[in-house]
């Protein structure tokens, strides 16, 4: 399957969201190990294990991902960026944002730092391509 630059993009986002909510489902396990409050789900934080705690914050990091990388895709996609710099910038965001909770959670920081950074670069990249997109 040859997709196009503008639905790789596309599919990235959507992928994007879909991985912000990957680490809620160990949230959730964690949730039930500490004995879910329903009535304060934010208080008991502090009860879950700490691999739920790593969790939770591997979920929150990846609201902050999404909002400058679906943002660099958008302005990409708004642009006509069409070159393979911005296929493999999508591409490696949604692999790096695959494995960065997988290293957060499992209390690996040299991973977690690495695929942060590769996700960043990733959206700088695409943001640097539709610049150079509109200049020309």
């Amino acid at each position: 399957m040859n997709l196009s630059v503008s639905a790789i993009l596309l599919y990235s986002i959507v992928g994007a969201v879909i991985l912000v909510y990957v680490p809620f489902l160990v949230v959730g396990w964690g949730r039930l190990q500490a004995g879910y409050d329903q009535s304060a789900p934010r208080a008991m934080f502090d009860k879950l294990p700490p691999y739920a705690q790593r969790a939770t914050w591997a979920h929150q990091n990846g609201f902050e991902a999404l909002t400058i990388y679906g943002l660099a895709a958008l302005m990409a996609y708004a642009t006509g960026v069409d070159s393979d710099w911005a296929k493999i910038a999508a591409i490696a965001f949604l692999v790096a944002r695959s494995l960065y909770p997988v290293f957060y959670i499992l209390n690996i920081p040299i991973g977690r730092s690495l695929m942060f950074a590769i996700g960043s670069l990733s959206g700088w990249t695409l943001f640097a391509l539709s610049i150079l997109q509109v200049s020309n």
